[in-house]
């Protein structure tokens, strides 16, 4: 099980941090990634990092903005939002991708969900 947390309303440029915290199973071995959906809109690609941390990815759109990290000691992933703009608003979900692959963009790869957290950034 995967909850997500950290959520919230913020204003345009400022950050957040969300928390990914698993139980019942550990997800240490797996890739890791958040994904968001927006009123309307597909849930659409964030990031990813790999079980060792060692590797990450950025759709374009958070690039330079957004950081993914993890603690497997804590079973934990964090998504660390910065600079945040109103199109950032979304509920953002983490997932985890029990393939052992190249990180995948896609969520049809990933295999468990968290429950969302809200991030709403005004104008």
């Amino acid at each position: 099980q995967l909850q997500a947390s950290g959520g919230g309303l913020v204003q345009a440029g400022g950050s957040l941090r969300l928390s990914c915290a698993a139980s019942g199973r550990t997800f240490s071995s797996y890739a890791m990634g958040w994904f968001r959906q927006a009123p309307g809109k597909e849930r659409e690609f964030v990031g990813a990092i790999s079980w060792s941390g060692g590797s990450t990815y950025y759709a374009d759109s958070v690039k330079g903005r957004f950081t993914i990290s993890r603690d497997n000691a804590k079973n934990t992933v964090y998504l660390q939002m910065n600079s945040l703009k109103p199109e950032d608003t979304a509920v953002y979900y983490c997932a985890a991708d029990l393939s052992k692959g190249f990180l995948s963009t896609s969520r049809y790869k990933y295999d468990y969900w968290g429950q969302g957290t809200q991030v709403t950034v005004s104008s």
